[in-house]
């Protein structure tokens, strides 16, 4: 929540959005503020530098779990495949892997960033999250199949297909490939892709699975 509102939010307000008491909520301040994980301004609290030297220790654990998942994919479906994960309201992509024996494909810059409401990586992110009235149909439609498509919405001329990687019920990841074209050449692929959001979600929380972790 915090990282949702950059100027932060009063302990009042952090109470009433989350519907739980005031003295639970300092209660919970005073130990994320002990680890720096938040900091306060005057009566406001935001997110402190710890996150960020949490988030140092992410991208090469996700390297090391999903990198060789993302180049499977990218073989299966000669497609380039990539990992994203939400950012605020945009989509970040944080990996990428390219098809080893293809003569043509589409290059995706890591580092790059569009709306979450756009492409199928940002569309797969929502659905993996508890239905909101904001929803777009893209939305409801990726919710109900388990992956989402999007036909020339990033890059003109290109397919993607990608699926949430469901740690929890709410969903910050996801995997996908993009590929050359205007439909599926393979209709394997959103099985493929699915499976490997799977076997992600899976390594990466270990063997409790992400039911445990929601719960």
């Amino acid at each position: 929540m915090l990282a949702r509102n950059a100027d932060g939010l009063t302990a009042a307000e952090l109470a009433e959005r989350l519907s739980i008491a005031r003295a639970a909520v300092y209660r919970l301040l005073r130990t994320l503020e002990a680890h720096s994980l938040v900091a306060r301004i005057g009566t406001r609290y935001i997110l402190g530098f710890g996150v960020a030297e949490l988030a140092g220790q992410l991208k090469p654990r996700l390297q090391a779990t999903v990198l060789p998942i993302l180049r499977r994919l990218s073989e299966q479906t000669n497609s380039t495949a990539l990992l994203s994960v939400a950012d605020g309201d945009q989509a970040l992509i944080l990996l990428t892997a390219e098809p080893p024996n293809s003569t043509m494909h589409l290059a995706m810059r890591e580092g790059a960033r569009h709306a979450l409401t756009i492409g199928a990586d940002g569309i797969a992110i929502l659905a993996g999250r508890p239905e909101s009235d904001e929803d777009t149909d893209d939305v409801r439609e990726a919710r109900r199949r388990g992956y989402a498509v999007s036909v020339g919405s990033i890059q003109e001329g290109a397919i993607g297909i990608a699926a949430p990687i469901r740690v929890s019920d709410w969903s910050t990841a996801s995997l996908g490939v993009v590929q050359l074209g205007l439909k599926l050449v393979d209709d394997q692929v959103p099985r493929l892709v699915t499976e490997a959001a799977g076997t992600a979600a899976t390594q990466l929380v270990g063997a409790a699975g992400p039911e445990a972790v929601s719960r």
